[in-house]
């Protein structure tokens, strides 16, 4: 014998997103929900009724019940979840607030003369691209004037252009 349905504190949100539907799968998501409860249906015979499998049909149970326990919380994508951060955007912001500021004394912020002390704050090694990542993030970029070449002669590229011979046409 199936066990009963939860979920009987959500009725009223269901019987709200069925009045209010306006797609197939809120109409839907609210028959998953309100079948079970009122008529005593079981989930495959719920799934049945709403076109979907027995699994999907709980995951939208789920999802309901999840969405009516925290309405402002909606579903995230996974790239913005940060699984695999080193530390919360806070923690991150606090860090390059403090090393930059030390930084700022010499002549500009390169990513490898930052990464040790990126490193030592947060306890653990990083790679190198993981603190270009984090520069770019929280709006730092590359400064155009550290690129340009020592040896690069302003004048000497000028004449250059100047004497250097047209490239070849087809005939």
């Amino acid at each position: 014998m199936a066990r009963t349905a939860s979920g009987t504190e959500h009725v009223a949100a269901a019987h709200a997103l069925l009045r209010n539907a306006k797609t197939a799968d809120e109409l839907r998501l609210a028959q998953a929900v309100l079948l079970p409860l009122e008529l005593g249906l079981s989930i495959k015979q719920t799934a049945q009724a709403i076109g979907r499998s027995a699994g999907s049909t709980c995951s939208m149970r789920t999802h309901f019940e999840s969405l009516n326990e925290r309405p402002f919380d909606q579903r995230r994508n996974k790239h913005d979840l940060r699984n695999h951060a080193h530390a919360d955007l806070d923690v991150e912001r606090q860090i390059l607030d403090e090393v930059l500021a030390q930084a700022s004394v010499r002549l500009g912020a390169v990513a490898t003369q930052l990464k040790p002390a990126i490193e030592a704050m947060l306890g653990k090694v990083i790679s190198l691209s993981s603190v270009y990542r984090m520069l770019a993030r929280h709006g730092w970029c590359r400064s155009a004037s550290n690129i340009r070449n020592a040896s690069n002669d302003v004048g000497t590229r000028g004449e250059w252009k100047k004497t250097a011979s047209p490239p070849r046409t087809k005939p």
